[in-house]
């Protein structure tokens, strides 16, 4: 999935060196998941795609806490998906679009009602009857599956149904695979968890960096809504030190980052799997939430992301050196480069033209 690019910036420069890959002898414990074996990290699930049968809401079944059951928001304003339609079907040459947890279906709608082909992936199938009767009254572009999007491929054992296998979704619904440097094969769009949240950005993170998961098909681009905070993260550079981390750095490697659209917290509702509307648990939860945004945010992948030194087998190492270095933020390049990299820490900085008293937070 990878081929030779040219145009490296600094900070990929610095994975870029010959004798780097020999820092893999470390096992780069901070850049993998723990517990995990290195031979599991890019095995596909053995479950194969099940459509759930067609049930109508109910109560929970006796013995299930609802404390157990994972809260989720929904786009209920038909304004809002109005708004977001233009930025998901931009005659672009892809209207095939995957969206995570629709529940009622308000943004499935508008998308179909303006030709889109949908993918519903809805991992609490009280909506499934819904979405199912929607997909028919409009032209049966919609499939409707199933699925938990973010249990997609997992990393490690013992991970809760519904869990699919990206290669059998993509070959259930006739997705082809393009090539890194052609065009985009699909756009998924959703609502990114705030429960694991961390734990679900690694894991995008080293789906991209290592081509599995969705990312074996092509340039998959991604249009999340997150809370302001991390989208202020993300899109971040060295003149906002506060907000600038090795996220940042790995985001914008991997993603050219848009902001295209900013909404309050209270134009989502929040659900349980129950599908029952959910109450704030106290007055100033609710006036925290409705001072608070979240944030669309475009990802796509950079066509030069790869190339004959950043390879998907490889990345781990700059991750390594990217999360070591944001450690000691203030501290000079040079410091950072003498610990980590067996090459002359002076031959680097001259080849990527900085002096030897750049500091990390400076890097852009």
């Amino acid at each position: 999935m990878w081929a030779p690019m040219a145009g490296l910036s600094p900070r990929l420069t610095l994975a870029a060196f010959p004798g780097a890959a020999r820092l893999c002898l470390w096992r780069a414990g901070a850049a993998r998941w723990k517990g995990v074996p290195a031979r599991n990290r890019r095995g596909l699930s053995d479950f194969r795609p099940k459509l759930a049968p067609s049930e109508g809401f109910k109560v929970l079944p006796p013995g299930v806490s609802k404390s157990r059951l994972e809260s989720k928001r929904y786009i209920l304003s038909p304004d809002l998906a109005e708004t977001m339609v233009p930025f998901l079907l931009r005659n672009d040459g892809c209207d095939l679009i995957l969206e995570i947890n629709p529940g009622p279906g308000i943004l499935t709608r508008a998308l179909l009602q303006r030709g889109a082909r949908v993918i519903a992936l809805e991992s609490d199938k009280t909506f499934i009857p819904h979405l199912e009767s929607l997909g028919k009254k409009l032209g049966g572009k919609l499939h409707v599956l199933h699925c938990d999007f973010f249990k997609l491929d997992p990393r490690s054992f013992g991970v809760i149904k519904p869990v699919v296998n990206s290669k059998l979704l993509f070959q259930k619904f006739g997705i082809e695979t393009l090539p890194w440097s052609k065009g985009i094969p699909l756009k998924v769009v959703g609502i990114f968890p705030t429960k694991n949240e961390k734990k679900m950005i690694w894991k995008v993170l080293h789906d991209i960096y290592s081509c599995t998961s969705i990312y074996r098909y092509g340039r998959v681009e991604l249009n999340f809504f997150f809370n302001e905070l991390e989208s202020q993260r993300m899109m971040a550079n060295p003149l906002n030190p506060n907000l600038y981390y090795a996220l940042s750095v790995l985001w914008q490697v991997a993603y050219d980052v848009k902001l295209l659209h900013t909404e309050p917290w209270s134009s989502f509702d929040m659900c349980s799997q129950s599908g029952q509307r959910e109450k704030p648990e106290s007055k100033e939860s609710l006036e925290q939430q409705t001072q608070q945004n979240l944030c669309l945010i475009q990802l796509t992948p950079h066509k030069d992301l790869f190339s004959q030194h950043l390879t998907s087998v490889n990345y781990d190492v700059f991750f390594h050196m990217t999360k070591q270095c944001f450690l000691k933020r203030h501290g000079k390049l040079i410091d950072h480069l003498t610990s980590l990299s067996p090459i002359d820490a002076m031959d680097i900085l001259k080849k990527i033209r900085q002096d030897k008293t750049i500091k990390i937070i400076d890097i852009q």
